[in-house]
């Protein structure tokens, strides 16, 4: 086999993925740091459940900035994870394999998990 048949040098900065790629990629972001925040969120439950003390400190701690960005990425992991989830059980069924299918609903997947961590997050405030 001819050696120009492989590519030599493969720069991943300029493979565009389409995007229904891009939000197979982000499910699977999704998921390891809903994993990963596993042991955040139960410390955070621990103390919050110690006492009226513990309470009011994991409540202050939820008030500041840097928290609230945690809070953030950690509510978008969970609506992109569930949304998606439910789009592949679709396809899993055959709804939505269709060419304008499959790319709208990876959009509405990728456009509708920061919105509704937003609403939630607006909603805990």
């Amino acid at each position: 086999m001819p050696s120009h048949s492989r590519p030599v040098f493969l720069n991943l900065l300029q493979i565009r993925l389409p995007v229904a790629g891009i939000m197979s990629i982000a499910h699977r972001a999704a998921g390891v740091l809903l994993f990963m925040a596993i042991p955040f969120l139960v410390a955070l439950m621990s103390a919050a459940l110690s006492g009226q003390d513990g309470f009011l400190r994991v409540q202050e701690q939820l008030g500041q900035p840097l928290v609230k960005v945690m809070l953030f990425l950690l509510l978008w992991a969970l609506g992109h994870h569930f949304f998606a989830g439910i789009r592949y059980l679709l396809i899993d069924v055959h709804v939505g394999v269709q060419a304008p299918w499959f790319r709208q609903t990876a959009w509405a997947v990728l456009l509708v998990s920061p919105v509704a961590a937003l609403l939630l997050l607006w909603g805990l405030s």
